[in-house]
């Protein structure tokens, strides 16, 4: 990278701070500061990353999205994650979220979206973070977060992508959604299909 690449980069993450996240209500210090320290253009594809702190999601291919700055900061603003946090990020393992996640918490564990249906126990979680929306969430989460843990993920309720937050009690999580966003759909968590003739 050229020197003036790292400065037009440094450049647009000052502008996203500014331009969308302060400007849309995520005003906590320590968001903003992750967000400044992380370089959203390593985490595209080399043709998108003049693109990398646009207001939308990014294709990354094989069906798969960088979800805009905006969804990753009011995530992580719902997620108030902490160092006795033991998190599960339901996403990339080398992406965006689990990079704003790592230093931030005690301990971290990222599975892919794929792979969810292979989890097996209970995981003991006091938080869980899905990024991306999901139509339905799946029973292998629910049993990894534990009793009172929080869930900060995007529920998709009549087609439309909206930030949900819930808790574990009594066994079940209920999430409650927030605020309507552009949450990339995971395809792994559609619900079924009804029958129909």
């Amino acid at each position: 990278m050229t020197l003036t690449e790292d400065r037009s980069a440094t450049e647009a993450r000052h502008a996203m701070i500014v331009s969308q996240l302060r400007t849309s209500g995520v005003n906590e210090h320590w968001v903003l500061n992750a967000m400044a320290g992380i370089a959203r253009e390593d985490f595209v594809p080399a043709t998108m990353r003049d693109a990398a702190y646009i207001d939308r999601a990014i294709p990354l291919g094989n069906g798969r999205f960088l979800a805009a700055p905006l969804v990753h900061g009011k995530m992580l603003a719902e997620a108030a994650p902490t160092k006795e946090d033991k998190v599960l990020l339901v996403g990339e393992v080398n992406g965006y979220l689990a990079a704003l996640l790592r230093p931030l918490v005690g301990s971290l564990e990222v599975v892919d979206p794929a792979e969810v249906a292979g989890l097996a126990g209970e995981g003991g979680y006091s938080l869980v973070v899905i990024d991306g929306a999901v139509e339905e969430l799946p029973a292998a989460v629910v049993a990894q977060v534990a009793e009172g843990g929080r869930v900060v993920t995007g529920i998709i309720v009549r087609g439309v992508a909206r930030l949900a937050t819930g808790l574990k009690t009594a066994g079940a999580v209920s999430l409650l959604p927030l605020i309507e966003m552009g949450i990339p759909a995971l395809p792994e968590f559609a619900a079924p299909k009804p029958w129909s003739f």
